[in-house]
């Protein structure tokens, strides 16, 4: 396959390996209810400031492969942009050659070199954060297009190539000095594995006319199973539930486990009747669904109970049954059957998705930047914003309820904005944003965009509809009374519905148009986030451990780099120095900041858990081999021996 090549590329190929690993500081959550708080939020939704090469390391043992959507509206490189990353590119080839050139046509060679040495580490690490299932969508115009789709076919893959999107950001032509004008720009579309399908768009009148649904619900939808694969290696999603209607413990069916996270599994329930979470020692249960010993199964994992007696829950319940435009998950056999969960028809049927994206159906830059005008209030804070709807259109063909987005080049925060318009608009759909932003208007605008949007705010400005257009012609003057009349009768007609209604001639044409003025506020949204800055550094210089770093977030990168997986388990003070189990494997971090740990007879208690193996980091380790193999032992020293991710 044909690669491109360029100064400095040798440097940057494997450079997000180099990039030192920071931990994320929690500065305030911010919720629609309550506003700014000091506490984290929980809501799954992240504004990050900071460097998006270092945040996007950051993100690795949280969220490596759960990314299902990713959009980034990287600087295009139009030689005007002002955009500043830190990339540690040192070649003295690169450094020398910058240097010598001079003159505009070495500014505009340069500036493509160092685009690509920005880019290539990001792309390489958006890759590891996309799940299998997953596709990013780049923005982008002439200026590195072409170079952007050949270092994503070495990054992503040529066979992960989906499309190149043309989106028509105009509404009318403009005039170009420089030749003809640019009415579009691209988006190009990569999945992670090869054979990325694009969900299909919403439904026509003539398509949905032979679909029924039972509920009256808000769209047509299907019926579907209720659970997703891989209990074992999601534990915490293994659980009861308790049926409204027969008090029956309903569980996943073997191998499986609930499609949602659990606080999104009891919201739901919550439609029917009053839910709450209780302990039913129920692991013999849990662990038969997992196919593992009981003695493995994920401990504290509470059941959704009934808060309420049967009687009373049933009652509700059947209320709400019968009233109709029942919760997602539903109960077959008039309420009386096994559970299932209702899948719209316009996310699995409905239009196909085209290569041409036109501004009618998902907006333009001048609608953006009126829509970012009315937010803040008559400014418009941030020069480039893309419009909300062309981010609903990538969501709605690329993510599903509870699905993560990410936008590691957030600019003034469309994408959250999105996120939280399809979840306002849709009560099932639980998505979550992460927003990344280098520049300091990450506070100033993008945070403070999403603020108001979940609060409400103000706003004033009009509305123009087109009511009325007749183009002139020589044989139309000829009859200029008849359409003098016509318009005549369609202002008089509209003049009730609109602030004014005005005639006027443009582009050749009689128009009449009706407007609108605004001065009202916009109520907020529900929803929550929170506000992080890059930290310190986990491994010093020297590969010592930061022992000022909370220790919870060396835990979680202890057991990232170990399996892969997020740590989830809460700590506990009988299990001080057990990070999880996984996979018949004990991860223990025997660490206690500024003190020195040695693994010997006496210590060596510290392993609670009945499993095939344990590995247990510590400072020292005075067992002796034979008896670390007796017990299955295998010891890491710490700092030696933890990784770099």
């Amino acid at each position: 396959m044909p690669s491109l090549h360029w100064i400095g590329k040798e440097k940057v190929v494997n450079h997000h390996q180099e990039v030192p690993f920071k931990v994320l500081e929690h500065r305030y959550g911010f919720t629609a209810a309550s506003g700014k708080q000091p506490t984290e939020t929980d809501s799954g939704n992240k504004i990050i400031h900071g460097d998006n090469l270092e945040a996007l390391k950051a993100l690795l043992p949280e969220y490596e492969g759960r990314i299902k959507c990713i959009y980034i509206d990287p600087p295009y490189n139009t030689g005007e942009e002002k955009w500043v990353y830190n990339d540690n590119v040192n070649d003295p080839r690169l450094l020398k050659w910058l240097g010598e050139v001079v003159g505009k046509a070495g500014e505009d060679f340069t500036r493509h070199d160092k685009w690509l040495c920005m880019m290539y580490p990001r792309l390489m690490l958006l890759r590891r954060l996309l799940s299998s299932d997953g596709a990013i969508f780049i923005s982008i115009d002439d200026n590195e297009q072409e170079r952007l789709k050949c270092i994503c076919d070495e990054v992503f893959g040529a066979n992960c190539f989906v499309g190149n999107i043309i989106w028509e950001k105009n509404y009318s032509p403009r005039n170009d000095s420089k030749g003809i004008p640019t009415a579009t720009d691209y988006i190009l579309v990569y999945g992670k594995q090869p054979g990325w399908k694009p969900r299909r768009l919403e439904r026509t009148e003539e398509m949905d006319a032979k679909y029924k649904n039972p509920d009256n619900d808000i769209a047509p939808w299907t019926s579907s199973d209720a659970f997703a694969p891989n209990a074992k290696t999601h534990q915490g999603m293994v659980y009861a539930i308790q049926h409204p209607f027969t008090g029956e413990m309903l569980y996943p069916y073997q191998g499986a486990c609930w499609r949602y996270q659990q606080a999104d599994m009891l919201d739901i329930m919550k439609g029917w009747c009053n839910y709450e979470l209780r302990e039913l020692d129920d692991a013999d249960r849990r662990a038969a669904v997992c196919g593992i010993p009981p003695e493995e199964v994920k401990a504290g994992v509470k059941g959704i109970v009934l808060a309420e007696d049967l009687e009373t829950s049933r009652q509700k319940a059947r209320q709400v049954y019968e009233r109709g435009q029942w919760p997602r998950l539903y109960f077959t056999s008039g309420g009386t059957g096994g559970i299932r969960r209702k899948t719209y028809i316009d996310k699995v049927e409905g239009r196909l998705v085209t290569t041409l994206w036109p501004h009618n159906e998902v907006g333009h830059t001048d609608g953006a930047k009126k829509e970012l005008k009315t937010i803040f209030g008559g400014s418009v804070p941030f020069d480039t914003p893309k419009p909300v709807a062309l981010i609903e259109r990538i969501l709605q063909i690329a993510t599903d309820d509870g699905d993560i987005v990410l936008d590691s080049f957030a600019g003034s925060g469309t994408t959250a904005h999105a996120v939280l318009k399809m979840n306002q608009e849709n009560p099932n759909s639980f998505r979550k944003f992460i927003l990344i932003e280098l520049m300091d208007y990450a506070e100033s605008i993008t945070a403070e965009r999403v603020k108001r949007i979940l609060k409400g705010y103000p706003y004033k400005g009009k509305k123009e509809v087109e009511l009325y257009s007749q183009k002139l012609t020589v044989s139309k003057l000829r009859k200029a009374d008849k359409y003098l009349k016509e318009v005549q009768d369609i202002t008089k007609a509209n003049e009730w519905k609109y602030t004014s209604v005005s005639q006027t001639i443009k582009d050749n044409c009689i128009k009449v148009i009706g407007t609108n003025v605004y001065d009202d506020f916009m109520p907020g949204m529900s929803g929550a986030f929170d506000y992080y800055e890059l930290g310190e550094t986990l491994l010093n210089t020297d590969g010592n451990l930061n022992q000022d770093i909370d220790e919870e977030k060396i835990r979680r990168y202890i057991y990232y780099t170990e399996t892969r997986q997020p740590l989830l388990r809460k700590r506990t003070e009988a299990y001080k120095f057990l990070l999880d189990v996984y996979e018949h494997t004990g991860y223990y971090f025997y660490y206690i900041p500024y003190q020195e740990t040695v693994l010997d007879m006496d210590t060596v208690r510290i392993l609670t858990a009945e499993v095939e193996q344990h590995i247990v980091y510590a400072d020292q380790c005075l067992l002796p081999d034979n008896y670390l193999n007796a017990l299955n032992i295998l010891f890491k020293k710490i700092p030696r021996d933890i990784k770099h991710v």
